[in-house]
């Protein structure tokens, strides 16, 4: 499954590999892709929820949202 996110406040690497990080610690997750640019997050995995990588994301420190 992949899911779509969008992140809100990331301006550089270290809070890319901070999202990363986070989202990659949780069970399921067997992949994170970060656009800078665009704010978007693409997760791939199984077993993993919405709520899961919210709070990963609001852990790092930015709001995220699921995408239109």
């Amino acid at each position: 499954m992949i899911k779509n996110y969008v992140v809100e406040g990331m301006t550089c690497e270290h809070c890319k590999a901070a999202v990363e990080e986070e989202i990659n610690e949780l069970p399921g997750t067997q992949g994170v892709e970060v656009d800078l640019e665009t704010g978007r997050v693409s997760v791939t995995g199984f077993a993993f929820s919405d709520a899961d990588i919210i709070r990963a994301v609001e852990n790092a420190g930015y709001s995220v949202k699921e995408e239109d």
